[in-house]
């Protein structure tokens, strides 16, 4: 065997590894590369915004995404016009050169509101009658209703929501708070995500992407909790291994995995290596955040929930814990909301699943000194129309719709914002979806225009590129 040569292709082989690594690093933002060290101390990781920019006013996030769009008319956005207008011709000058999903090209009909409203609280916030629950907690919360979108079919909308952008592979919103301020938990991910559907409207799929960490390192992307059986998948040990035999196992692994980042400095060995401790540490406490025994009667009476059921109500009550427990970002998918057909009896039976957990969470957070330090979010990824389809449904509308926040830093009592007499378009103080991001970003205490990534030669954020969103500062308690 010709040794000489074997010396010669091995020399140019990591040779090759090691010109293209320096090349890639010229490509990489050194705060990525730092960020991806961070995993392989003993230390928490404490983000590359330290300290913040701004003093925060909330430490954490619980994102209520009602996912499929829900309709505003029917539950923040009262349009007695549009009642008194019902199965009469919509006006064309709304809809003129329009994008309008389904219904481009057909005759459309104004469809009133199909619900009645009332008037909640000292603030005087209009909802409808089917949630009197959170009208009980009205002057706690902030209801926007001139939030728009620029995406109308459900995927590339969720993506741009969550994200900031309809190109693949960018971070979730999760995915960049956890990058920029880290959590306050070592034993539990930072960013969380659980998934409950109901009854009433079709079945949209949500895809993992949705809170993927895009190009950051893969150790802020949101970790899946199941609402059914074991929340973690393998997350008990085999039969016959117990906790200092897994230590050990895992202590040889990650010796193993230090000395490759010494050869190859691949950022995902250090994720890998993080990976490993957290899911360690995850043995014990997940079925701790789990065990709701401790939970008082009335408690779990206040969200109608019942453990091990998937339902939103537990989710609810799980992300509080959650949040005791110092996660960062809590996001919660309830599905169902896409009412092309039956929207009447649709939202009768989403109110029937949200209305109760959603104060019930808001009040507990109250209760125990929290809501301040936490921003709850409540809200889908674009509205329906003020047409009917089908007959009795509305079709996905992105020119206007409502959402609810309280907490964390957010004026409580305000309605914000306004649509047209119809509910048609933004017409007062519109909210952009990177303006929303702007400013949940503020509420934390970071500038969304300095929390940058170089990303294919550009600046990349969660709010895009250019000059892309603006702090709602009216919204800024």
């Amino acid at each position: 065997m010709n040794t000489e040569f074997l010396k010669r292709r091995a020399f140019l082989g990591q040779s090759a590894a090691g010109f293209g690594l320096i090349a890639l690093n010229t490509l990489i933002d050194p705060r990525i590369l730092k960020a991806a060290d961070a995993a392989e101390s003993d230390g928490k990781y404490q983000g590359v915004i330290n300290p913040r920019h701004f003093p925060p006013k909330a430490k954490r996030v619980i994102y209520l995404y009602m996912a499929g769009g829900p309709s505003h008319l029917e539950t923040f956005d009262d349009k007695p016009k549009l009642r008194e207008m019902h199965g009469k011709p919509m006006p064309e000058s709304f809809t003129k050169g329009q994008q309008i999903a389904q219904l481009q090209g057909k005759a459309l009909t104004c469809y009133g509101p199909q619900l009645e409203f009332s008037t909640y609280g000292k603030s005087g916030q209009r909802i409808c009658n089917l949630f009197p629950h959170i009208g009980s907690v009205a002057d706690d919360i902030t209801v926007i209703r001139s939030m728009w979108s620029e995406q109308i079919n459900h995927d590339t909308a969720h993506m741009f929501l969550n994200t900031g952008s309809i190109v693949p592979g960018r971070p979730s919103m999760g995915s960049w708070l956890l990058y920029g301020l880290g959590a306050d938990t070592d034993n539990l991910p930072g960013f969380i995500v659980m998934l409950s559907a109901g009854r009433g409207g079709q079945m949209q799929p949500i895809s993992a992407r949705q809170w993927s960490a895009g190009f950051l390192p893969s150790k802020f992307q949101g970790v899946k909790l199941n609402s059914y059986g074991n929340p973690v998948l393998y997350l008990d040990n085999p039969a016959g291994i117990d906790a200092k035999l897994q230590r050990e196992s895992i202590d040889a692994i990650n010796a193993i995995d230090r000395d490759r980042y010494k050869t190859v400095q691949d950022q995902e060995i250090l994720t890998r290596i993080s990976q490993y401790e957290m899911a360690f540490k995850m043995q014990t406490s997940v079925p701790d955040l789990v065990d709701m025994s401790k939970e008082p009667a009335n408690i779990m009476e206040a969200y109608g929930a019942k453990p091990g059921d998937g339902s939103f109500a537990s989710n609810c009550l799980l992300a509080r814990r959650l949040a005791e427990r110092g996660v960062r970002f809590i996001q919660l998918y309830h599905r169902d909301w896409d009412h092309h057909s039956a929207v009447k009896a649709g939202i009768e039976f989403k109110a029937d699943e949200v209305d109760k957990p959603v104060a019930a969470l808001i009040a507990d957070l109250k209760q125990r000194g929290m809501l301040d330090e936490t921003l709850i979010v409540l809200g889908g990824e674009f509205g329906r129309t003020p047409m009917s389809q089908g007959g009795d449904g509305r079709d996905h509308h992105i020119k206007t719709f409502s959402y609810m926040v309280a907490g964390g830093g957010i004026k409580p009592g305000l309605s914000y914002g306004k649509s047209d007499e119809l509910g048609y378009a933004a017409v007062e103080k519109p909210v952009a979806i990177h303006d929303f991001h702007a400013t949940m970003l503020r509420v934390l205490g970071i500038d969304h225009m300095r929390m940058t990534v170089r990303y294919s030669g550009l600046d990349a954020r969660l709010t895009g590129v250019g000059n892309q969103g603006q702090v709602v500062e009216e919204l800024l308690a």
